[in-house]
């Protein structure tokens, strides 16, 4: 059910190519069909994604997140890590009008400690900044954060996207290579009436 589920939301993602912003929440909906699990209310989603990031990890023999990340998005990766306005910590401080510019020394540490686990080829780490950043986006844009279409942050927006239509295929073949790998019982099962 989660993989069936999760293809129907990629092929709706992939009809709205022309539109990044229902494309986007398209491929995150996809996304999070894979990945979303009951596995108690005491793990927050950043927990369940990290422990879901290391089941995939564990089962990539052939490291295709690895090769994507590292190999194909270098480039927009570290465009996500240098840019503030799809880090969470920023947005906190202007909202509570924090002018101790603690954000900024957040921000900082969070590049750095992105950009070491780049060199060094982490791709656990890497991919939980990038995931934290499109969040961040995902957040903007669900919850009306973001003018549709906007000139503003198409830049993140298009490598969001990018990024997504490459990884999301890959998490689900992984899941299909390896249906014995238990990912959870889904949130929302089907009922019968």
């Amino acid at each position: 059910m989660r993989i069936h589920r999760a293809i129907s939301w990629l092929e709706r993602a992939e009809a709205a190519a022309h539109d990044q912003d229902a494309c986007f929440i398209f491929l995150w909906i996809a996304f999070n069909a894979a990945y979303a699990a009951d596995v108690g209310s005491a793990d927050s989603a950043r927990d369940q994604l990290r422990i879901f990031f290391a089941r995939l990890l564990a089962l990539d023999a052939d490291r295709r997140l690895h090769t994507l990340l590292f190999e194909r998005f270098c480039g927009p990766i570290r465009t996500l890590i240098g840019n503030k306005f799809v880090f969470e910590p920023f947005w906190r401080a202007l909202r509570e009008h924090d002018a101790s510019e603690r954000w900024r020394e957040q921000f900082k540490a969070s590049r750095k400690v992105a950009l070491r686990a780049i060199v060094d080829g982490h791709t656990d780490t890497v991919l939980g900044v990038v995931f934290d950043r499109l969040y961040v986006l995902r957040n903007q844009l669900v919850h009306g954060g973001a003018t549709w279409n906007s000139k503003v942050n198409r830049e993140q927006v298009r490598d969001g996207v990018n990024i997504l239509l490459a990884v999301v295929p890959v998490v689900l073949e992984l899941m299909l290579e390896h249906p014995e790998a238990g990912f959870g019982d889904i949130l929302y099962p089907v009922l019968q009436h």
